[in-house]
């Protein structure tokens, strides 16, 4: 793998090779000593254009743990913000030596952009780029609905017949995005719930079904419920009458929780907006998997940079 770009890119049988070796990272989390030397000698960079915590820690765990080194570098307070552009940025870290770059950019298609433009040969892991994927996102929430589903330490297994509602402001929403993509070619069947203002205007084009009413979605007992937050960051217009009319209707509160099968998974990518699109009690329910992602992205980011950086580290052994 010379770069994880897109979830689209994954075939069936290297998603599920990624979520095993991801299986197999997520045993390194209970050892004492939480190392692998896989990495060493390797620099990750961490090329963050946009605030993050979970996406940015995770990706320096999972480095960190592989023995690589790591350089976090944060567009706040560098020469970005004095008008630096993308290709002298990449020039310096290629003159740094760096072999892989995790970048997380504003503008949908940056870290294609990057991979493509032969500023870097460094590997390239999409972090996040505007309203257009996550990929690695993605794969931890597979990942995550996998181990709840077929039990930790499954192998092999794909997400055959699994029902997934994602529901919120998929306008604006790179992980439904990518979802929409992994889980599909895993099996799945996907459905996008939300008020026609937050759709795509093509919804068409996706491999999703389409609704617009989330009491009818829980009737229909899915096996997991996936609740989207509401980016008013990347808001211009009113999207929706008022936050407290869009919790009404499109929100898991209580009584919407209490409604769902107790099988049903509650997943949020987080941050979460507490009491919009979803209630305390559906965070902190026995059904929520919400801490168990943010565990579960180490390991598939450990799996992630293993797949980008491994092989470049057996040629050079040769």
């Amino acid at each position: 793998m010379k770069h994880l770009l897109s979830a689209k890119d994954f075939t069936r049988a290297a998603a599920v090779e990624l979520l095993d070796i991801a299986e197999d990272m997520s045993g390194v989390q209970s050892r004492e000593v939480k190392k692998l030397p896989t990495l060493r000698g390797k620099t990750v960079v961490n090329l963050f254009f946009e605030d993050s915590t979970r996406t940015r820690i995770s990706f320096e765990a999972a480095a960190k743990r592989l023995s690589a080194d790591v350089i976090n570098f944060s567009a706040t307070g560098s020469s970005v913000s004095k008008g630096e552009s993308l290709k002298d940025t990449a020039q310096t870290l290629q003159a740094m030596g760096a072999d892989a770059v995790v970048i997380r950019h504003p503008a949908s298609g940056a870290p294609f952009t990057l991979a493509t433009s032969g500023w870097i040969s460094a590997g390239v892991i999409n972090a996040g780029d505007g309203t257009h994927e996550h990929p690695t996102q993605a794969l931890l929430d597979a990942f995550t609905m996998r181990r709840r589903l077929h039990g930790a330490g499954s192998r092999g297994a794909a997400l055959d017949g699994v029902t997934v509602t994602i529901v919120g402001d998929v306008l604006h929403s790179r992980v439904a995005r990518s979802n929409a993509w992994l889980l599909t070619t895993l099996g799945a069947t996907v459905t996008w719930i939300a008020p026609p203002t937050l759709l795509p205007v093509d919804a068409s084009a996706w491999p999703v079904e389409i609704g617009y009413d989330l009491d009818d979605a829980i009737a229909a007992d899915p096996d997991v419920i996936m609740m989207l937050r509401i980016q008013g960051e990347r808001m211009r217009d009113a999207f929706f009458p008022s936050v407290r009319e869009y919790a009404r209707t499109w929100g898991l509160d209580d009584e919407r929780l209490a409604r769902l099968d107790e099988k049903t998974l509650v997943m949020h990518p987080g941050p979460m907006n507490r009491g919009l699109e979803i209630s305390a009690a559906a965070a902190d329910s026995v059904q929520s998997t919400v801490r168990e992602q943010v565990a579960n992205g180490v390991s598939v980011r450990m799996a992630a940079l293993y797949l980008l950086l491994a092989g470049q580290t057996e040629e050079n052994d040769r």
